[in-house]
């Protein structure tokens, strides 16, 4: 009965994925402009004294709506699809939960409130944000390499070189603090461990993913933590 329920289920928000795809406005070329106007006000709200405090309100939502954009363009939403979200989510937020209670892998630090709610003190948008840098990255990787390795390799080596640009902008708006003043060594190889780890989860569950989407807003984020960075 339950497994019956559940295909009920599934078909209901089949249907109403596929009324929201059947609106005029709902297409890429809009979600594409759209998430680029997101992260511009948010590099001039971010930018501005007065404003900044309502734009880091803001934070949480903005993540939220942007990997609600982003996969609802995946033309492949397969079981497998889903089960990496799912398993991309909870293995990414546990790690950060192992972090900040045990300071391994990634070193001491802490949460601010700039990311809302925190459960086990780490903001559940933390998990969404690693849903949407695997699965943004890794379509990227795989578009220029076909070999599942390299592609897996190259994935969590974008995942690195991204947060080299994002410690500096969580630091000066309170996503977190580190313990000690510079950013130590071991979130960087931690980071690529199990950025690596996740990328090898999505060639293995989400092998004909298909979003171009993602790759731009890969190209857009990269853009965003860049400006801040020079600000």
């Amino acid at each position: 009965m339950k497994l019956i329920e559940h295909l009920k289920q599934t078909r209901v928000l089949k249907r109403m994925l596929q009324k929201i795809d059947d609106l005029p406005f709902v297409n890429e070329r809009n979600a594409f402009f759209l998430l680029l106007a997101m992260h511009t006000a948010g590099v001039i709200g971010l930018s501005i004294e007065s404003s900044r405090a309502l734009f880091q309100f803001l934070t949480p939502f903005n993540l939220f709506a942007t990997a609600a954009i982003i996969l609802h363009f995946e033309k492949q939403k397969k079981s497998g699809y889903f089960i990496f979200i799912a398993v991309c989510f909870l293995l990414g937020y546990s790690v950060e939960v192992l972090g900040v209670s045990t300071g391994w892998p990634f070193g001491e630090y802490s949460y601010g409130k700039t990311l809302g709610f925190k459960l086990f003190e780490v903001p559940l948008a933390i998990g969404l944000n690693w849903v949407v840098l695997v699965y943004c990255s890794a379509h990227l990787a795989k578009r220029l390499f076909k070999n599942q390795w390299v592609a897996i390799v190259l994935g969590a080596l974008f995942m690195t070189i991204i947060d080299l640009l994002i410690e500096p902008v969580a630091i000066a708006y309170d996503f977190w603090t580190w313990e000690k003043i510079s950013v130590p060594t071991a979130n960087y190889v931690g980071w690529f461990a199990v950025s690596a780890l996740l990328h090898f989860i999505f060639q293995r569950l989400v092998k004909e993913s298909n979003n171009s989407l993602a790759i731009r807003l890969l190209y857009i984020q990269v853009g965003f933590f860049a400006l801040l960075n020079l600000i």
